[in-house]
């Protein structure tokens, strides 16, 4: 699916073409998914976790803000690096969500959970004496995963943007000032 929408973006991602494509019949995604809108809830769900996953090994490990900087600034590259599919999926399920309130609630769970986990492991750090949170844990994540968001959409559209490392730099201050360096 993930490829189909790459390609064809979801409208022209069909049950019949993810079947041919992925070597399956047709009844056998309708079985396991029942609609594209759920195949695709499912393809940014797995992907997600991936991402999750790595992002928050990567700050459970991380001893100092310039490591939790580097955790981030390392996710994101890796988002922005991602096969277009990944993105294209991420963008059609945000536009179906408007129109779709199931999608809308998966999608709103997805980013609960990650802003819990990662508020979690910020306040662990907190607790641990690495970072001095200038809001609440959950607020700070939320803007972490905003400035994230806000980021891939425009390096992935415009590639070349000449402004893009400064953008990054001032994302970064921002940052460390959420996280309580004096040096940022």
């Amino acid at each position: 699916m993930r490829a189909s929408v790459g390609r064809r973006g979801a409208a022209g991602s069909t049950f019949d073409h993810v079947a041919q494509e992925a070597g399956v019949s047709r009844g056998l995604l309708h079985y396991y998914f029942g609609s594209k809108e759920r195949l695709l809830v499912e393809v940014v769900r797995h992907d997600s976790d991936i991402r999750a996953a790595a992002l928050e090994d990567a700050l459970r490990n991380a001893h100092s803000v310039d490591a939790i900087i580097e955790a981030l600034v390392t996710g994101l590259e890796e988002f922005v690096g991602e096969d277009p599919g990944s993105h294209a999926v991420i963008h059609e399920l945000l536009s179906a969500a408007r129109r779709n309130d199931e999608i809308r609630e998966e999608l709103g769970e997805l980013y609960r959970r990650v802003r819990r986990e990662v508020a979690e492991i910020l306040e662990e750090k907190e607790r641990e004496g690495i970072v001095r949170l200038r809001a609440d844990a959950e607020s700070v994540a939320a803007t972490f995963l905003a400035l994230g968001d806000g980021l891939e959409v425009q390096l992935t559209t415009d590639p070349a943007w000449p402004g893009s490392q400064a953008t990054v730099d001032a994302a970064v201050a921002v940052a460390r000032y959420l996280l309580g360096d004096d040096a940022g």
